[in-house]
């Protein structure tokens, strides 16, 4: 009984304490930081207390820059997490690389973004991929970078000089390998990414029986696929004998 009693008592100075800090303009939040109490209680016991246009706008003010922050919180958070992500899995890549892993992920970025059937040619906007495959092409070809050839992909408004200036000193290609650029008409799209070094196409002359050659560990490494994806392609053959018409692009 007399706990029931004190309780009762600590419930009702709560209450009361409760009112005091809410006439003052605190929002529930903030009694709830003095006051050990539920937000649902707060909500009955202040119900019927009105407050004043000065503290009405403070707690407006308030919501709405909590409101403002949320996002920005959220997209912080979420970098953070990135990042820890990022930082986990880099910690699970031990260098140097082995020569196999070196060699096939050349090989797997080449099948990716180079060229499939004409030339040995790669071409990207990544600085750091260039500067790998231009890497592995001597490493795994001993095609030295003075011996490669260029040609780049800009928009009207940039200075090729300065960007063939950078792909050179970021890759060791010199300058005079670089071939005719490819200057992108004007248009009147916004074009949200912004691509400052425009697109470079590597290539190695005489280059032919190297890209073969890739094609060919890429059929090795993944030549136990090979019979479901035949299968599977012997079963849909149909699919390659559409007609082709003309189609607007």
């Amino acid at each position: 009984m007399c706990d029931i009693l004190r309780g009762m008592r600590k419930k009702t100075a709560f209450r009361a304490q409760a009112v005091i800090l809410r006439k003052k303009g605190l929002s529930y939040n903030e009694i709830r930081r003095q006051i050990p109490v539920s937000k649902s209680s707060l909500s009955i016991w202040l119900k019927d207390i009105l407050l004043s246009p000065r503290h009405r706008a403070r707690l407006y003010t308030k919501q709405i820059r909590i409101l403002s922050r949320g996002s920005q919180s959220q997209h912080e958070r979420r970098k953070r997490e990135v990042d820890k992500i990022i930082a986990d899995a880099k910690a699970e890549v031990h260098l140097p690389l082995s020569k196999d892993t070196f060699k096939f992920l050349g090989a797997a970025l080449y099948w990716a973004e180079g060229s499939k059937t004409k030339n040995f040619e790669i071409t990207n906007s990544d600085p750091l991929l260039i500067a790998f495959m231009v890497q592995w092409f001597h490493d795994t070809f001993g095609v030295p970078a003075v011996r490669l050839k260029v040609h780049l992909n800009i928009y009207p408004q940039q200075n090729e000089r300065d960007i063939r200036k950078f792909w050179s000193n970021l890759t060791g290609i010199p300058v005079n390998n670089f071939g005719k650029s490819f200057i992108k008409p004007p248009n009147k799209g916004y074009k949200k990414n912004n691509l400052y070094y425009g697109t470079i196409k590597v290539r190695v002359p005489k280059g032919t029986d190297m890209r073969i050659r890739i094609f060919g560990w890429i059929q090795g490494a993944l030549q136990e696929l090979a019979p479901k994806i035949e299968s599977t392609q012997r079963k849909w053959a149909r699919l390659a004998k559409v007609d082709r018409h003309p189609v607007n692009v």
